[in-house]
């Protein structure tokens, strides 16, 4: 699980890539090539915009592949290859009753504060099903 502002998952579907947690390299290093990876979008946009608290794209890793990608002078931020597939925003608040990672907890949204984490298989189904997202 990967938590972005929308829109910059967006930039991130387009251009066949993930980039979280402001660039950093070890949450794309933890993940191995076949791994599915959700993201979750708090807001529209990153430090503000409208809430939101949705899964907004879900895709595979590729390759092993990390690397660099110059943005400007000041910020090279890490990345890694991903194919996301067709899916549909999800609302979490649909889902917090079914998940394992939110069911049953007041403070569900503790988790999120990392920028990324695993979940379990049946949380991803779950999460997947509700997205309209074929895994093939």
């Amino acid at each position: 699980m990967g938590v972005v502002s929308a829109s910059h998952v967006q930039r991130g579907v387009q251009g066949g890539f993930a980039q979280m947690c402001h660039g950093k390299s070890a949450p794309l290093r933890r993940m191995q090539s076949g791994d599915w990876l959700v993201y979750y979008s708090p807001r529209t946009e990153m430090g503000g915009g409208e809430p939101l608290q949705a899964f907004t794209a879900i895709g595979r890793v590729v390759d092993d592949h990390v690397y660099e990608y110059a943005m400007s002078a000041t910020f090279v931020p890490f990345r890694r290859n991903i194919e996301y597939v067709p899916c549909r925003e999800a609302r979490i608040v649909d889902l917090l009753d079914r998940l394992c990672i939110t069911r049953g907890k007041r403070n569900w949204g503790y988790p999120f504060r990392t920028g990324h984490f695993e979940i379990d298989r049946e949380d991803f189904l779950t999460i997947a099903e509700a997205m309209h997202a074929d895994l093939g």
